[in-house]
């Protein structure tokens, strides 16, 4: 089994920064793809970004593209979100996800492991 814990959430202004991490443990997920998901208020959860086991391809979503970065770090057993230029619409609760397969995915019920999210509000 694999725990993900999200960190690094929080309130900032529009424009501002912040990094997610997603700390995995109980198992090492080097090999497994990873991905960011994100739900808003009344909204169904949706795709964020995701890199693959290799680290060689990172896919991301159009409205993102430009602005966040995920990386990951397979010595800490972790992944990152790093996310600049934020807009009041990227507010949402942003959740880590790991699909045991290295081959990254942008469907929800292709990941097997998912933390318990973290909240990020963007002010105006």
């Amino acid at each position: 089994q694999v725990q993900l814990v999200e960190s690094g959430g929080g309130l900032v202004q529009a424009g501002g920064s912040l990094r997610l991490s997603c700390a995995a443990s109980g198992r090492t997920v080097s090999n497994y793809a990873m991905g960011w998901f994100r739900q808003a208020p009344g909204k169904e959860r949706e795709f964020v970004a995701a890199i693959s086991g290799s680290d060689a391809s990172r896919d991301y979503t159009d409205s993102v593209k430009g602005r966040f970065t995920i990386s990951r770090d397979n010595a800490k057993n972790t992944a990152y979100l790093q996310m600049n230029n934020l807009k009041p619409e990227d507010t949402a609760v942003y959740y880590c996800a790991a699909r045991t397969s290295p081959f990254l995915r942008r469907m929800r019920n292709e990941y097997n492991y998912w933390g318990q999210g973290t909240q990020v509000t963007v002010s105006s």
